[in-house]
């Protein structure tokens, strides 16, 4: 097939944080450079929490953006780190891996495991834990992909084997940003063909996933983890600020409405 017949290839950063979990950037900072890095599909995968993927979808759509979210968490589980996309609800951190795989598919979501490999038992599958749950005669608590390439761990020996070690797999593969700030939304990215989240989606079901990206560089991963220290000492000075004064208020989860508590999205700031 030529290039000109040949479909468009879309783009998706599947693995985004923001303010409201370890991130250190807004949900509108966020959403405005993945547009302007023209990608098609993001996800917001915050730690424990679904709050701010929410505000993310309302607010695209609010603001006729090209870009669609997708709603997601990263769940923190025995196992290790888990991304569910294509979820509504939380799913609640610290139980078995495999319980969260079929808790995501109970939704109608997608069970991806995210930066494997690295011996960091509670972040980080094993390579011997997916094996597992691939083999099992259960298929509800089969992952439905795997992070082929997370730039934060591809630097490490372990990460560097994830891409030969998913494609034996025979999984879908992907690449995501791991972004916990702005700056780094598009640094590694799935790549599928067409250019929805329901394009996106069928691809990882059939899997026909590709990837790209490059990975961090150590001063750029020391230089996001000072900008979360400040991040948490604001956010305790606000969290204790709001309770002193009585206010109803918190520290800023990062979309409008977010410093109220409990916090609400005003659905009439989502377009501004």
């Amino acid at each position: 097939m030529s290039d000109e017949l040949r479909p468009p290839r879309g783009r998706a950063d599947l693995h985004i944080h923001t303010l409201a979990s370890d991130g250190v950037s807004s949900v509108s900072e966020i959403l405005e450079s993945a547009e302007a890095a023209g990608l098609d599909v993001i996800a917001i995968t915050d730690h424990e929490r679904v709050d701010a993927a929410h505000a993310a979808r309302a607010m695209a759509e609010a603001r006729g953006m090209r870009v669609q979210v997708v709603i997601g968490e990263e769940i923190s589980t025995r196992g290790g780190h888990l991304l569910a996309l294509f979820i509504d609800k939380r799913i609640r951190p610290w139980g078995p891996l495999r319980s969260a795989i079929a808790q995501v598919h109970d939704q109608g979501g997608l069970a991806i495991v995210a930066h494997p490999l690295v011996p960091y038992p509670l972040t980080c599958a094993s390579g011997r834990t997916i094996r597992r749950l691939l083999d099992d005669s259960d298929t509800a608590v089969h992952p439905d992909g795997v992070e082929a390439f997370n730039p934060t761990t591809a630097g490490t020996r372990w990460g560097a084997r994830a891409p030969k070690f998913v494609a034996d797999l025979g999984v879908a593969a992907l690449g995501s940003s791991d972004a916990h700030r702005v700056e780094d939304v598009g640094q590694a990215f799935t790549t599928f063909e067409g250019t929805t989240a329901a394009d996106l989606r069928r691809a990882i079901e059939t899997r026909q996933t590709g990837w790209e990206g490059t990975k961090y560089t150590w001063p750029g991963q020391v230089a996001t983890f000072r900008r979360q220290l400040g991040k948490y000492a604001v956010g305790i000075r606000d969290n204790v600020g709001g309770k002193v004064r009585r206010d109803g208020t918190g520290r800023d989860l990062g979309y409008p409405g977010g410093r109220q508590r409990p916090p609400r999205m005003h659905l009439d700031e989502a377009s501004r």
